[in-house]
């Protein structure tokens, strides 16, 4: 499917900048003060707590690998994704992770953020576009139980990105840099995966190290304030 979409886009790209103009697409407790019942108490020992109940946006919550055997590239390695909406083609590298507890003024949830940076640029003639988590695309971190943790749950969507903040269609021939960040606990750094899903429904992922990497690390830390 996804090498049909990108043979057409790119018929179209040819197709578009051949003419003068083309137009863009863009366990609950007893209520306390009742009086004791006959019913024999449930013992738990010494010190227990009942349990709770997890938060909504806890860590693994957005589902598993849906593709659990497909193989990882290495971080750095670069992939060509059809747009948003089937529109355009996006080549997207991941070149830098950099995990921080504290980030751009905020405090991981669960211990520590992961911060991937990108590159991203468009390779047809309209302007290209991430497929949005809202639209059932989007990135996710693969933990290494395969749980799905999404860009932005817990803390992370608070993270001030600065000079990588940059969001929306990608014009053609530019270039943008990005980043994502996801809010994880410790155990969910290592060995972790990057997937992304495009406008096709067809995912790739990426291994990611368990330890800053990439030419970035110095500038995101400094651009983070670390």
């Amino acid at each position: 499917m996804r090498r049909t979409l990108l043979t057409a886009a790119t018929a179209t790209a040819v197709a578009c900048l051949s003419l003068t103009a083309c137009q863009n697409d863009s366990g609950a407790g007893s209520p306390s003060g009742q009086a004791p019942t006959t019913q024999a108490a449930t013992t738990q020992p010494p010190g227990t707590q009942p349990p709770t109940t997890a938060p909504t946006d806890a860590p693994g919550d957005a589902g598993s690998d849906p593709s659990s055997g497909a193989v990882a590239q290495a971080l750095g390695e670069p992939s060509r994704t059809v747009g948003a909406d089937t529109v355009g083609i996006l080549e997207i590298t991941p070149m830098t992770v950099v995990y921080l507890k504290d980030a751009g003024g905020q405090t991981s949830k669960y211990g520590t953020f992961a911060v991937v940076t990108m590159g991203e640029k468009s390779l047809s003639a309209n302007p290209a576009a991430e497929t949005a988590l809202a639209e059932g695309g989007g990135w996710h971190w693969i933990a290494p139980n395969g749980r799905l943790v999404a860009e932005g749950a817990g803390n992370a969507a608070r993270v001030a990105l600065g000079t990588y903040r940059h969001s929306g269609a990608i014009e053609p021939g530019a270039r943008r840099l990005r980043a994502k960040v996801f809010d994880l606990t410790p155990a969910q750094t290592r060995g972790g995966k990057l997937i992304y899903t495009d406008g096709t429904d067809s995912s790739d992922r990426w291994s990611m190290p368990a330890r800053d990497s990439g030419p970035q690390v110095a500038d995101v830390k400094a651009e983070l304030n670390h």
